[in-house]
């Protein structure tokens, strides 16, 4: 299976067929008639929404939206958590309304990063329900307007200590096709080292609605924008330029502060700690390039890697497949190699690593910056933030 979803991603980000091997061209028919019924179905969507056949929810709460058009690796997630943190500077206590898609790493990673705090996380397919459960056990408070308009709902039982948690936003993680939740705020995130692919929609090419879509979006993100050619940038902002013209674009970047042992998370390790070191960088998340690109830079002796698909649990076949990987590296450089993981494959299943003993397992702890670039940095991206909340 996951050669085939390999074998899937390679149509869809490469052009040039000449490459493909037979299992590729064998898939291309069934995955192009797959596409035009999807494309089909998203239309009929679509004009449901538009007609008001389907009903659309609007929170008592500013919602923001982090979506984007293509499959993983866009930095949405991550985008979520860092508004939150933005909000919480102000003083709102924000609500993170996630899926918890295949296991929930992202939506387990984000509990561990905001324990403790005043962001919530909501987990659920149906974002509407989350939502009025979390109302219901903190209450809730709506700044818009001149006027300071607040409602509260609390459970009898919470007590009055509740109202400092009362939520101020929602933040809508993977919300783009959510159509049946009005938003406030639209922010489409575009991965920078592979913006569009073959510009074909599921499961032909990599995007979950057409590029005209972008036209729905208030702001433009360009993640990993730092391992990104210059003319790449410039190629992304004509693109969405042409669509929407006075759209405003940033640019992100993932910025490596820390590792942790896996048996040991509540070390810090400082990131020199492996300058002469052979890693392994094994990773199931959706731009694994740009996770052992990053490794790169921090500069071990060697870097090799495994790459699995975006979500993908680790099972004792590929543990055994990784053991010989590293016996090998072992034998090759006399010594014992690290096995480096991102956030989200730690928090997928942190048991099944414990399986590589004796190697060493870090993991790789990293936060979202913005790059300033034309006068797009954090400041404006906050003053946005700002003007909508009337904070």
């Amino acid at each position: 299976m996951e050669k085939l979803k390999q074998a899937v991603k390679e149509i869809a980000y490469y052009r040039h067929q000449a490459k493909f091997s037979k299992l590729h061209l064998s898939l291309i028919p069934f995955l192009s008639l797959s596409s035009s019924l999807y494309g089909a179905l998203l239309y009929t969507r679509q004009s449901l929404y538009r007609s008001g056949f389907f009903s659309k929810n609007r929170l008592p709460v500013p919602v923001i939206s982090v979506g984007n058009l293509t499959w993983g690796g866009n930095g949405k997630t991550p985008m979520a958590e860092f508004i939150a943190k933005r909000l919480a500077d102000y003083g709102i206590s924000p609500l993170i309304l996630t899926r918890g898609y295949a296991g929930g790493d992202e939506a387990k990673m984000l509990k561990r990063h905001l324990l403790g705090g005043p962001v919530k996380v909501g987990v659920g397919a149906n974002r509407v329900a989350t939502a009025n459960l979390f109302f219901g056990k903190y209450g809730y408070v709506d700044y818009r307007g001149s006027k300071f308009f607040e409602r509260t709902y609390l459970d009898p039982k919470m007590g009055s200590h509740v109202g400092s948690q009362k939520i101020g936003a929602a933040v809508l993680d993977d919300g783009m096709q959510h159509w049946s939740l009005c938003r406030d705020l639209e922010i489409v995130m575009i991965n920078g080292l592979m913006p569009w692919g073959n510009c074909k929609l599921l499961p032909l090419g990599p995007l979950r609605e057409p590029l005209i879509a972008i036209k729905r979006a208030n702001i433009a993100v360009v993640h990993h924008a730092d391992l990104v050619l210059e003319q790449k940038l410039k190629d992304i902002k004509l693109v969405v330029q042409e669509i929407k013209e006075s759209l405003p674009i940033f640019y992100t970047r993932m910025t490596p502060s820390y590792f942790f042992e896996l048996r040991n998370i509540s070390t810090k390790m400082h990131l020199g700690a492996v300058l002469d070191a052979v890693v392994l960088c094994v990773s199931a998340i959706g731009s694994p390039d740009a996770f052992v690109r990053a490794m790169e830079k921090i500069g071990p002796l060697f870097v090799d890697r495994f790459d699995f698909s975006d979500h993908y649990s680790f099972q004792l076949k590929d543990i055994h497949m990784m053991r010989e990987r590293l016996r090998q590296l072992e034998d090759k450089f006399g010594y014992k190699p690290i096995v480096m993981v991102t956030e989200k494959d730690y928090d997928r299943d942190p048991e099944i690593l414990k399986h590589l003993h004796p190697f060493k397992v870090l993991v790789l702890c990293s936060e979202m910056q913005i790059i300033p670039c034309n006068g797009c940095n954090e400041d404006s991206f906050k003053s946005l933030l700002k003007e909508l909340l009337e904070v």
